[in-house]
């Protein structure tokens, strides 16, 4: 099978859907690879770079459209590609589908395969082919680096001799993919962070990160199956307008992260809250390209307000690194669909049924729901009073029988040393056996957080070494036997002290 990799025609996207390490991975998948001149230019990749990877470049896009199996993309394609596609192509690129009705019904008509990645449904199995999740992640920590520049301040405290600079303070609102990588940038920056996010679950992740959790004090959430907020009550929203008031004054960078597949951004960050920002301050909306959360941003452009505050509707998309990871989830999808020598399309599969949006001549958008979570509970039966007792008395008739038989064991044993071992050895082995038995006791009756199990063990028979080598020590330095009795007592007593020093520092790991 042929699987095509044409040149990105939006002048602003300059991903490309393959980079060589990818092609490597297509090869060994069992695909043949060809790319079009220059595709990879625009992202750091040169067609030198292709070739030498395995893949064949092409000329034109309408090579690509007529010579492949299967064609990688990553924005959707425009209608004039659409003409250049063969009935039976199968295409995986950004669609947005439930924007695009015109371009799913011309995919329809030529009776091509399409797959949305950006319909990628968003479950455990899926988080590899998840191409949102990747390049959200990308978006999160790229805000916070071109915030800071913008911002023109350290974003970390500090002190020097030639003065103290505060610490720069961080609001992030929304705690997805991008919300979280922007926390986890900005806390390694050192910035104080804050978040807010409609969806009560994320505290803990947000606190894990190393950032304060905002809330109102409105008991509502935001959580759904699907894995995106829902829209909140009015009260819920007057609530969170004023927390955002509050905190204009304070923060100095705002990264909005608010998107809802197929609508557009909720808008968050009001005209008066730009007016209640420090001059100096920076707004860094990702939503921007779906209408912006902020109020007054211009997509596609960085400007400053009349008060000072910089609004950045527009991101470096970081493309070497975002092309590598696009073209991994597509990798991932690919391995899923059986490779070049296992190819089928599985509509009963959770995934491709729900990417797949042009299947057979027909528009397959929108799919039927799915869970994210779907949780079973299963209807636990207690069990009776009766049935408790006679389960006890089963589990105390065993333990009776099972103590009885090793007992039985142990007299055997006792019986057969006592007939044949000589008068000496019965005497020892009486001292041992009552030693095992005392040292057990005493052993499994010792407090842990003095001892772990295993340390106790290990410092009770070492504690017996040297009482035995004291025992065997004389006045005669040089007598054999009063050197290994001294080195037995250094080596087990050097075995104590470090017992001791380790469980000391197992303790201390659990103390806060």
């Amino acid at each position: 099978m042929k699987v095509g990799i044409p040149s990105e025609i939006f002048p602003n996207e300059l991903r490309v859907a393959a980079t060589p390490k990818t092609v490597k991975r297509l090869q060994k998948q069992g695909f043949e690879v060809y790319i079009q001149h220059n595709a990879g230019v625009k992202a750091n990749y040169s067609d030198k770079e292709f070739e030498e990877a395995g893949a064949k470049i092409v000329g034109t896009a309408a090579e690509i459209y007529s010579q492949s199996d299967i064609v990688l993309k990553v924005k959707e394609p425009s209608m004039e590609e659409v003409d250049m596609m063969r009935e039976g192509l199968v295409t995986l690129s950004y669609l947005w589908p439930a924007q695009n009705q015109p371009l799913l019904q011309k995919l329809a008509d030529k009776k091509v395969n399409a797959i949305a990645m950006d319909a990628i449904p968003r479950i455990s199995r899926a988080q590899k082919m998840d191409v949102l999740s990747s390049m959200a992640n990308i978006a999160g920590y790229r805000a916070v680096i071109e915030g800071s520049y913008h911002f023109g301040r350290f974003l970390n405290g500090q002190i020097t001799a030639a003065g103290k600079v505060e610490p720069a303070k961080v609001l992030v609102i929304g705690a997805g993919v991008a919300g979280l990588a922007s926390i986890g940038a900005a806390n390694s920056l050192g910035a104080i962070v804050r978040a807010f996010d409609t969806r009560k679950e994320v505290a803990e992740q947000i606190e894990s990160m190393g950032a304060q959790f905002l809330t109102v004090e409105i008991n509502e959430d935001g959580a759904t199956a699907s894995g995106y907020s829902k829209e909140m009550s009015k009260e819920f929203i007057e609530a969170e307008m004023k927390l955002f008031s509050e905190q204009a004054k304070e923060v100095d960078l705002v990264i909005t992260t608010a998107q809802i597949p197929g609508r557009p951004a909720p808008k968050l960050w009001m005209d008066y809250h730009v007016a209640a920002m420090k001059p100096g301050s920076v707004i860094v909306d990702l939503a921007a390209s779906t209408g912006g959360n902020c109020a007054l941003t211009k997509n596609g452009e960085v400007y400053t307000t009349d008060n000072g505050v910089t609004i950045v509707g527009k991101l470096n998309q970081l493309p070497t690194q975002a092309s590598q990871l696009y073209g991994n989830n597509l990798c991932h999808l690919l391995d899923d669909m059986g490779k070049a020598e296992k190819w089928k399309i599985d509509m009963e599969d959770a995934v491709v049924s729900r990417a797949m949006v042009t299947y057979n001549g027909k528009i397959n958008w929108p799919p039927a729901p799915l869970q994210v979570s779907p949780t079973t509970t299963k209807k636990v039966v207690p069990p009776s009073a009766e049935e408790i007792k006679i389960s006890e008395d089963e589990k105390a008739k065993k333990a009776t029988t099972s103590m009885l038989v090793q007992l039985g064991v142990v007299g055997v044993l006792l019986f057969l040393v006592g007939r044949f071992a000589p008068g000496e050895f019965i005497q020892h082995f009486t001292v041992f056996v009552l030693a095992v038995f005392v040292g057990w006791q005493v052993i499994s009756n010792v407090s842990h957080s003095l001892h772990t199990p295993l340390m106790a063990v290990t410092n009770a028979i070492s504690g017996i070494i040297v009482i035995g080598g004291l025992l065997q020590t004389t006045d005669d330095i040089s007598n054999p036997m009063t050197i290994l009795a001294f080195v037995a007592i250094l080596v087990a007593s050097i075995n104590i002290v470090g017992g001791f020093v380790v469980t000391h520092r197992m303790l201390k790991m659990f103390k806060k």
